[in-house]
């Protein structure tokens, strides 16, 4: 590899705080002052006096920007973030399409670790989330009890909603700090409980601080795979918790991996895999409405949003969907082409993992094991129920399950 020529970084990223040039050092003030094009958001543009640099503020959408960037390669272009331009900030989204050997960055301290230095918190043992721009359900799996999180806001009214979910969750007594205009002369700090939320005026820049406290009935979501069946709304069409267990064990989450979830139910399955790791994806498949629309509402509830979902019914509505790296099947793998199209896009070294029920289905199973090998196991789970003044134990169903890796 050759070295990098720290003259061909045309392209500087520079942290900026609401103390403006005075905060920064030395290096990235003299930066700035040499630009030829200035780029950043109005906010920021404003914190650097007028000179020779022609300036362009952020468009919306963002994306609009990128061909007068490129267009600008062998300038001096400097472009304007708040704090750590590579911590939830524009530094990643520029690196995708200009060759970081070509970016100079030079980044002020993060919103976050002002927090913690206001705080007294180690940065490192919190949770660091954004709520701005992206979906506020994904808050929900990072509340544990005696979790610390330090999350970027969407507006002044984003605590309040915060704290209204706290609450719903049975986090009350959590503490919300919110830190607005960190690091600059207008800095104000203010805590309430979440249940006692009444902190008004918030300024829309503005950091929410969470220290999670739970209450008696608070129902946090377990870090272990094998939800409780009730946290999830179903009309019987779902994979029981035990046998969940197992199953997600045999599909072997990874990170950023995608599960197709072919007969989706109550979306169980999918909304455990994307639990295990905030970058992974997962499809569902589904053909009942009803079922479909409910197995969204689970996902929205368990804090994962961003399950897709594809309605209609195997094997046609697999068809140009991105190749998975693990999938699961409900219902057996049938005579119906269900497996032959789900076997064909799966990426090499992926995992197929199918759960049958019926005498049918199971054997249907046991041919697909006989020609291609991998495990074939039957799971049994008895509850102990009433019987009369006593108690017996009440077998479930028991589910075959087949389980492969593709070559």
């Amino acid at each position: 590899m050759s070295p990098i020529n720290h003259q061909e970084r045309w392209l500087s990223i520079v942290g900026i705080g609401e103390d403006g040039l005075a905060g920064m050092s030395p290096l990235a003030a003299g930066v700035v002052a040499q630009a030829e094009l200035l780029i950043g958001g109005a906010r920021h543009l404003a914190m650097v006096p007028e000179g020779t640099a022609e300036r362009l503020a952020w468009p919306s959408p963002l994306s609009d920007a990128f061909a007068p960037i490129k267009a600008a390669r062998g300038r001096r272009v400097v472009v304007l973030a708040s704090g750590d331009p590579f911590l939830w900030g524009v530094g990643a989204t520029l690196a995708r399409f200009i060759p970081p050997a070509e970016i100079a960055c030079h980044p002020a301290p993060s919103s976050f670790s002002l927090a913690s230095a206001r705080l007294g918190w180690a940065q490192q043992d919190c949770a660091l989330i954004s709520l701005h721009g992206r979906p506020f359900e994904t808050l929900v799996p990072h509340v544990q009890p005696d979790a610390r999180i330090l999350a970027l806001t969407w507006d002044g009214r984003t605590a309040a909603k915060v704290a209204a979910r706290l609450t719903e969750f049975g986090f009350g007594p959590s503490r919300l700090t919110v830190l607005e205009r960190l690091g600059g002369a207008g800095e104000v700090i203010r805590s309430a409980r979440a249940d006692a939320f009444d902190l008004d005026n918030i300024d829309p820049l503005n950091l929410l601080a969470i220290e999670a406290i739970a209450g008696r009935d608070a129902r946090p979501l377990p870090l272990a795979a094998g939800l409780p069946d009730d946290f999830f709304e179903h009309d019987g069409q779902l994979t029981k918790r035990e046998i969940r267990a197992v199953t997600l064990s045999a599909l072997q989450p990874l990170k950023g991996q995608l599960l197709w979830d072919i007969g989706l139910g109550a979306g169980s399955v999918a909304i455990e895999w994307l639990l295990r790791h905030p970058s992974n994806r997962a499809i569902g498949i589904e053909e009942n409405a009803d079922r479909a629309a409910r197995a969204l509402v689970n996902a929205v509830n368990l804090g994962v949003p961003h399950l897709r979902l594809v309605s209609g019914a195997a094997p046609a509505a697999l068809a140009g969907l991105d190749s998975p790296d693990a999938v699961f099947i409900g219902g057996g793998t049938g005579d119906d082409g269900v497996f032959e199209a789900a076997w064909s896009a799966l990426r090499p070294g992926g995992r197929l993992v199918a759960n049958a029920v019926t005498l049918e289905s199971e054997q249907a199973l046991a041919r697909r094991f006989a020609r291609y090998g991998g495990d074939l196991i039957r799971l049994g789970v008895e509850r102990l129920v009433p019987v009369g003044s006593m108690h017996g134990w009440r077998p479930a169903m028991p589910v075959t399950q087949w389980s492969v890796v593709k070559p």
